[in-house]
């Protein structure tokens, strides 16, 4: 059986991984000339932790995986509001879930299926077409490719869900705020080995991570009206605009911008679709759902629902509508309930006013009491 996967990031590497266990062979093909690296650091867990130990690759990630020693919450101008401890952070993230950069997962992933599977850079799909017995992919580099199932695992703006789904404004549920990630070449000497410093400021958010091994990422969040933020604007020219009257380590931040490779600049946008499969194509990943960084499980769902996809090609062989429709059943509950808690989160994500910043940070100021951090590290790290 062989299978075409859309997009060689965490979903479309790990569905060839899981569908090489089963047996299948994979053509992947990646828009981008090369391999991508870096992105935001996540926290892994839930069903793609457990998929990840059921693959094999559970050992490579916790390798990877970084620990932040230090939560600090700063004002505007610098000065610290309160701190999380990592004994804190740790007991809030649970014992089967790490830290790690969405690009180490990618990288791990790709030592697996490099030999295994046939990857094609800096090609794209522009047409597709199926019957009853395959599936026909038509690519930018003039070549048509056949195979068993499509598996459209292109991300947010997936090309593969506007050539056989519709067009992405049927699909996309904007949220309202833009986000900007990008690796710093420097870590500021504010921000101390291990240590994460975020500060929110009048629907605005910025953290600056340090993820070891001499690397640290720059986040930027900020609320905007709808439809007002787009991709195609320039970062290096907005970003300055939204942030310029802030302190402390910001213009230093921005001023990185400049010397880094890559910059991923997007709207916060969740995929709403009825169906995540037509005939032999199935979306995978943020293409199908993308349930944004608010709901933080995007990479989790990801691995899970490769792992779920392959366990159900393997339960109902040579039968793909069955296979894709038991995936489907079993998956969409999850998905719709990260969904809802990605929209429950828009709300405080960034909050312009002060005394619902200050509420929203709340618990987080509870928790770094001694009396409330000696509790949580009894009960949720020592059991």
């Amino acid at each position: 059986m062989r299978a075409i996967i859309i997009g060689a990031g965490i979903a479309g590497l790990a569905a060839a991984l899981r569908l090489s266990q089963i047996g299948w062979h994979s053509l992947i093909i990646e828009r981008a000339p090369t391999r991508r690296s870096g992105g935001y650091g996540v926290t892994f867990g839930g069903i793609g932790y457990d998929a990840a130990e059921r693959m094999g690759i559970l050992p490579d990630l916790l390798q990877r995986a970084f620990i932040t020693e230090e939560l600090v919450y700063h004002k505007p101008n610098g000065e610290r509001r309160f701190t999380l401890t990592g004994e804190i952070i740790a007991a809030t993230m649970g014992p089967r879930s790490m830290n790690i950069l969405r690009g180490d997962i990618e990288t791990v992933l790709y030592e697996q299926v490099r030999d295994s599977a046939e990857i094609r850079f800096g090609t794209t799909i522009t047409a597709v077409d199926q019957d009853t017995r395959a599936v026909h992919a038509t690519l930018s580099d003039g070549t048509v490719e056949h195979a068993d199932l499509l598996i459209g695992a292109d991300g947010l703006h997936s090309a593969t869900r506007a050539l056989v789904f519709g067009p992405e404004e049927d699909y996309l549920l904007d949220l309202e705020h833009m986000v900007a990630v990008y690796m710093l070449d420097k870590r500021p000497d504010a921000i101390a080995p291990g240590t994460t410093g975020t500060l929110s400021s009048r629907g605005r958010t910025v953290a600056v991570i340090n993820v070891g091994d001499g690397r640290t990422v720059a986040f930027f969040g900020y609320r905007t009206e709808a439809g007002t933020g787009t991709r195609a604007d320039d970062p290096a020219t907005v970003l300055p605009q939204v942030y310029g009257d802030l302190g402390w380590i910001i213009p230093e931040t921005l001023a990185g911008m400049a010397r880094t490779d890559s910059v991923y600049f997007d709207t916060i946008s969740q995929v709403v679709a009825p169906t995540w499969s037509r005939g032999r194509v199935v979306l995978l990943g943020d293409a199908a759902w993308c349930v944004t960084l608010f709901a933080g499980y995007g990479s989790a769902l990801a691995v899970g629902g490769a792992d779920r996809l392959g366990t159900e090609l393997e339960r109902h062989p040579g039968d793909i509508a069955a296979a894709l429709a038991a995936w489907e059943t079993a998956l969409r509950p999850e998905v719709e309930a990260k969904q809802k808690l990605g929209r429950r989160v828009k709300g405080v994500y960034a909050p312009a006013n002060p005394l619902v910043l200050w509420l929203t940070q709340l618990p987080l100021r509870l928790a770094a009491l001694p009396p409330v951090r000696r509790y949580m590290i009894r009960r949720f790290i020592k059991g």
